[in-house]
């Protein structure tokens, strides 16, 4: 099981890390509804390295870049990656991308979903790993609010 830690915290607990000799592997994103394509997602990234650190977007980012958005509270979204076997760490930021977090993280790979180019990720011109994960098709939160909304 993760832990939620404290953004201030981050750069020693990489300094630990890799005295250690771990391999931080990083995500990030709003995990707003918990669905399979996260699950699978986030397995695929962990198994890229040692330790999974996970950037969550804050409530007020969420809101800046997704209408009607987060539907789930950021303290119930980070305890509900926290307590993912494959997730070690989760970090709340509030910008509207994770640049400066990744920049204080400074992890050894950097992961986003396959619907992402790889040269578009955030924060691929400081890592010196980068991944965009397959995409698992028909598979999204707007999808299932879609649903929800048709039920």
């Amino acid at each position: 099981m993760g832990r939620i830690a404290d953004r201030r915290t981050l750069p020693e607990i990489a300094r630990a890390l890799r005295a250690d000799g771990k391999k931080i592997v990083f995500t990030n994103g709003c995990f707003d509804l918990i669905h399979v394509g996260h699950v699978r997602y986030l397995k695929q990234a962990k198994a890229l390295g040692d330790v999974l650190v996970v950037g969550l977007n804050s409530d007020a980012s969420v809101a800046r870049i997704k209408p009607n958005r987060p539907i789930t509270p950021q303290d119930q979204r980070a305890e509900i990656l926290a307590a993912l076997d494959m997730v070690d760490y989760v970090v709340l930021f509030d910008e509207d991308t994770p640049y400066a977090l990744i920049s204080e993280l400074r992890p050894d790979v950097l992961v986003k979903g396959g619907d992402w180019k790889k040269e578009e990720i955030v924060g691929s011109d400081i890592v010196p790993e980068t991944h965009a994960l397959p995409y698992v098709e028909g598979i999204s939160t707007t999808r299932i609010i879609e649903k929800i909304k048709d039920v």
